[in-house]
């Protein structure tokens, strides 16, 4: 550990995911409070409607979002690194415009498709209501995305952090008091709002507040003809991350709703219940990519490959170790758990997260393989692997799901983690082999 803590670059990942990660860690433990206190609530075919309910809104934000934290990291990071903050304030100023352009669309997308959206995943009309009101977060977060790039480029983590434990201890106090209500499931929609929309004005204002303290307070003056040599760059880099989460959530974080749509709640709700028990072994991990971004940017600014090198490998032992571990425990003690803290009705749902760890294995140890592309300036590879992948998987969904159920699911995204990401690592290194062949190494 001290080898690996002496890298300073390591350093200051580890110290940046510590941050998120005692967020992630105190917000888990209470999502786990939230999430017991729901599906006693609830029961499973309610807590499968709510699970489309979320995940709809989730989904559709998503398609029409473009994926703004990430080109304000690429962008605003490098020319804060050159000094130049006109330029970075310029490129801050646009991102939010698009943003809230986005988040607009995504509204208009949600209401207009709530009783679709309804009759196809909740399998009734009369929860259409539900899924318009929820969309409403969507405009309480309108520049949330280019707010937490931008909080991340100036090492904001621990406001980050703050604002996450904040809306977790907000909501599962809500959710208690569900209890009381007259309609439980309009309770639970109304305690998951108010969470979501504290964190995201909260950023959002923290944003705005260190671009004053960072740039003047007239930073939003810039005009954006700075950068109009490189707006057809900022478009192509946006684009492409673009349609790289679009195909994600199509393929992956629109999971649930596969399920929900293909067969019923119920078994909906033992898919939600997998999913939610397989992602206790991201809590460590989720961060990293938020806190490493950064770091490999900046390195690879500098020409840096050592450094690179170093935070990949370094980063993926750790990775893999604590996933191993997470997973055999979950493994061994898995049923156990699902019986005392849900209940016996919950435990269909373990065969499906048995197949999940599977494949997280896999993601959470190569956890940098996208931004480490996206660093390395080649936005398009892992759009490309992600369609490739996303279109066999989309392909066989609707033949095996119906078919063997939602294990199916659980099997067509591991199987989906080990081929994308298997060929995204490999381009990782011999890009970065070219690179080395052509930049003396610098270590940082």
């Amino acid at each position: 550990m001290d080898r690996l803590l002496s890298n300073p670059i390591v350093r200051r990942v580890v110290k940046n995911s510590a941050y998120l990660f005692s967020a992630s860690g105190i917000s888990v433990a209470l999502s786990f409070f939230q999430n017991l206190l729901v599906t006693n609530l609830l029961g499973v075919a309610m807590f499968g409607v709510l699970g489309g309910v979320v995940k709809f809104t989730s989904v559709i934000n998503k398609l029409a979002s473009f994926r703004m934290h990430e080109l304000v990291i690429k962008y605003v990071g490098h020319y804060t690194e050159t000094g130049d903050t006109r330029r970075a304030a310029a490129v801050f100023k646009l991102a939010c415009l698009l943003e809230t352009g986005s988040s607009l669309v995504s509204y208009s997308l949600i209401f207009g498709f709530s009783t679709l959206a309804a009759r196809i995943f909740a399998k009734d009309t009369s929860f259409a209501g539900l899924f318009a009101l929820y969309g409403l977060i969507v405009l309480g977060n309108l520049i949330f995305e280019s707010s937490t790039g931008l909080l991340q480029i100036f090492d904001r983590f621990r406001v980050i952090a703050a604002l996450q434990i904040s809306q977790s201890v907000l909501t599962l106090v809500l959710i208690a008091l569900a209890f009381f209500a007259p309609n439980p499931l309009l309770a639970v929609v109304l305690a998951y709002m108010v969470g979501k929309l504290l964190d995201g004005l909260g950023v959002a204002i923290l944003a705005f507040v260190e671009a004053g303290r960072k740039w003047g307070r007239d930073w939003w003056r810039a005009p954006l003809s700075l950068i109009k040599a490189e707006r057809r760059e900022l478009f192509r880099f946006a684009f492409n991350t673009n349609l790289s989460a679009t195909i994600n959530l199509v393929n992956k974080d629109a999971e649930e709703l596969w399920v929900l749509g293909l067969l019923d709640p119920i078994q909906g709700g033992y898919y939600k219940q997998a999913i939610a028990l397989a992602n206790l072994v991201l809590i460590p991990i989720t961060p990293l990519p938020q806190a490493t971004y950064p770091e490999l940017a900046r390195e690879v600014a500098r020409k840096a490959w050592e450094n690179v090198r170093y935070v990949l490998k370094q980063g993926s032992r750790l990775a893999a170790l604590y996933t191993g571990a997470a997973s055999l425990i979950l493994l061994a003690f898995g049923r156990f758990f699902i019986a005392t803290f849900y209940g016996a009705e919950f435990l269909p749902a373990y065969p499906a997260l048995v197949v999940l760890l599977a494949g997280l294995l896999v993601a959470n140890s190569f956890y940098w393989n996208r931004t480490a592309l996206l660093s390395l300036n080649q936005p398009e590879y892992p759009t490309k692997v992600n369609l490739f992948a996303a279109v066999l998987k989309i392909a066989l969904t609707p033949l095996l799901v119906p078919m063997f159920g939602y294990v199916a699911s659980a099997a067509l995204l591991s199987g989906y983690y080990f081929l994308s990401i298997g060929l995204n690592v490999r381009k990782t290194y011999q890009v970065l082999g070219e690179l080395e062949g052509r930049t003396p190494h610098e270590v940082g």
